[in-house]
This record gives structure tokens, sequence and C-alpha cells, in this order.
């Protein structure tokens, strides 16, 4: 037999799903891991899918999703950002923005070209590159910067063959987010070397300290930006896979003939739950924002009061706490917590290589798993002290 591509076959597995799938076959775990809401969707979202199913909505949509969806994705994206899109044409429904990415990256690159990543970063992001051809660079950023990337590090990093700088604030999986200034002079950067830019906005409406800044919206940065956005998270509907990205009619035109071959369509039922939720459920998703800000404080509280140290996230609903101090490798870490004291969460390797030293603890989880979780980990921590003194007396 021949052998499968190559790619494929060196690409690894997903980190975060490695850790899913042992959890899934133990009892008793508390799951800091997974980047779900644990929110059940809103009632009238769901009614809005039974309502179509019953009606008999059962057909395929246009490869650009249906034009209602897309009508009300542009006026929310107007009256929330002051941004225009034709929905006719600027706006394509996607299934999560996963595939968004997908698309976008098959859309724009050419083999051998490069796009600039800031690390960590959420797991399929350098996958995506690659299985367009591409060349995924990636940027190293650390706690002192925020987890933010700098303009600097973006033009050094600059070649003949970059064509395209990705980035995501909210951030997955550090909560990072960033300045309208800071923003500002990232796009500058991009604009004066001529790269697209793809933004991944899931989190958009997850942010807790300032506001958030939509790209587009940015001086310079309209024409050359990807904007990618979606129903997950906001409005806990990860399982209905409804997204959707925004951008100018040649790039939406490329994506949707990639989408057309490929996806074809979203699901109908998806969409028809989706209008319900952009023109209806603002009050939910701001409630269930509220409540991840508590979880968020009573977390990063309770990481730094074990010692493992972490900076407060800005937006998302993941703290990225350092283990450097255990002297344990963040999968070595992750993987003593999980079979010794049932807590799962990602080891920081999973988000490229200068995650190594942290992990990542979703907080989207109730407060009462979260305090259990935080003393089960309290007690991991002490006993990794304990034997830490134990070998340094030489009695093990």
């Amino acid at each position: 037999m021949k052998p499968i591509s190559h790619i494929a076959k060196t690409v690894p597995a997903s980190g975060i799903r490695k850790f899913f799938d042992i959890v899934s076959q133990m009892d008793d775990v508390i799951s800091l891991g997974v980047g779900e809401p644990d929110f059940v969707t809103p009632w009238r979202i769901r009614e809005a899918c039974i309502y179509s199913l019953e009606k008999g909505y059962t057909n395929y949509t246009s490869n650009y999703g249906l034009l209602e969806l897309r009508k009300h994705i542009s006026t929310y994206l107007n009256e929330r950002w002051g941004l225009h899109y034709n929905p006719e044409n600027q706006i394509l429904v996607t299934v999560g923005v996963s595939e968004g990415l997908d698309l976008a990256m098959r859309a724009i690159l050419n083999p051998g070209e490069e796009v600039l990543i800031p690390e960590p970063s959420y797991v399929s992001y350098k996958p995506c590159v690659l299985f367009a051809g591409g060349v995924p660079v990636p940027l190293g950023t650390t706690p002192e910067s925020g987890f933010k990337v700098t303009p600097e590090q973006i033009a050094a990093a600059v070649t003949p063959r970059t064509k395209a700088l990705l980035i995501s604030y909210p951030s997955n999986p550090t909560g990072a987010t960033i300045s309208r200034e800071e923003l500002q002079a990232i796009v500058d950067v991009a604009r004066e070397h001529d790269l697209f830019i793809i933004s991944d906005e899931i989190y958009d409406r997850l942010t807790y300290e300032g506001h958030h800044t939509a790209v587009p919206e940015l001086n310079g940065a309209y024409e050359r930006t990807i904007l990618l956005n979606g129903f997950s998270k906001a409005y806990a509907m990860t399982g209905w896979r409804i997204a959707y990205a925004a951008s100018t009619p040649d790039v939406i035109e490329a994506m949707m003939k990639i989408h057309q071959y490929t996806m074809l369509c979203a699901p109908i039922m998806s969409q028809m739950a989706a209008i319900e939720a952009i023109k209806n459920c603002g009050r939910e998703c701001d409630e269930m924002a509220e409540e991840y800000n508590r979880r968020r404080r009573l977390i990063v509280a309770g990481l730094n009061n074990i010692g493992l140290d972490c900076t407060i996230p800005g937006g998302a609903f993941y703290a990225f706490p350092s283990i450097k101090k255990t002297g344990l490798t963040s999968e070595e870490f992750s993987e003593r917590l999980l079979f010794e004291e049932k807590v799962a969460v990602v080891p920081g390797n999973a988000f490229g290589e200068c995650g190594e030293g942290y992990i990542r603890c979703s907080y989207a989880t109730g407060i009462d798993q979260i305090k259990i979780a935080l003393e089960r980990m309290e007690r991991f921590v002490e006993n990794l002290g304990v034997e830490g003194r134990l070998k340094a007396a030489g009695r093990e």
C-alpha cells in the first residue's frame, strides 16, 4: 500500500481530546479540560429548532447559508461594531469557527506561504495552516506581556513568504485580551507588510475587563481582515456547529467555493436556531457571561492561593496557571493530577512550545465543582511538596 499523506501522518492529535477521551472512561472526575459551556442552550433557541423540524425544514440551504440568518448577522455586526457587510456576498455561514478557519486558510494560501500565529494558541491553528499547504510561524508570548503579541514581534517575523497573521482575542488558552490601541498598532504592521488578518473572535461576548474591539473596525483593517465568529461559546451552542465568516466579496466567494464542494451547507435546523439566538437571546448571553466572571475570580484566587501563579484572564473562560514550581512538565502534572486526584486539565504544551510549564483550566463548570477541584489540586500540590522533601532527605 502507498503511504498516507505525510502532513496527516505527522500532525499530532489534539492534546485537548486526548484528555477528554481518558476522562470519558473514568468516574468522579471534575473536568476543567474541554472548553465547553456547562449551560444548556437557552430554551427559546432549542424551541426554534424543534419548531423548524415540526414545520419540515430539513432541506439544504444556499451554500452561503440562509439569507435571513445572514441578514441578522449583518445587522448584529453593524449595531454592535458599526461594521457594514453585505449579507448577499460578504457573509458565509460555516459549520463552526473551526470550519471557517480551515476555509480561510485554503482560500488565501498558496503552498509554502507563511502564517504568523501568536502562541500559546488554540490547537487547530497550526494544523489548519499545514493542511492548506502553508507554513505556520509561531510567535511566543509570555505572562510578562499579558500573553499578547507585540507589533515588534510581528514585524521581525515577516519574510517575503508571509501571507497572513492569525490572531484571537480574547484568547484560548490564556484568556488574554488586548486594548484597541494595541490592536491598531498590530493592524498598522499588517498593513505595512500587506498581510491578511484572520481574526477569530468567538469569545468576543465573554470579555470581562475593558471592551472588546472587532478588528475590522480599526483603521486600515476592513479590507484585509477575515472575521470569524459564531454561536458556540456565548450562546452555549457548541454541539449545534454554527458560525460565520465575514470579509470582502472575493474572499468570501473563494471560501464559499471550498465550502460548496466539501461541506455544502450548515444544517438548516442549526441555522434556524441561530436566527432566534442572534435576534432574541442577548440577555441570556449577558447572564452567562456574568456567571463566568464570578467563576473567573474564584478560580484565579484559588490557583494563586495554592501557589500556582496565575494572571487574571480578561476574557474567554480559561485560566492558564504556571506549574513550573512543581518541577513537573505540563503533561506529567496533568496526567498525575487526573489519575491521583481525578481533576482534568489540559497541559499547556498542547497549545505550542511556549505553553510548556502551564496548564489550561476551564471555568466553564459550576462553582461547587470548581471549589472541589481546587481542594483536590491543593492536596495534589501539597503531596508534591512532601515528595520533594523526602527526595531531598534521601529517603526515596
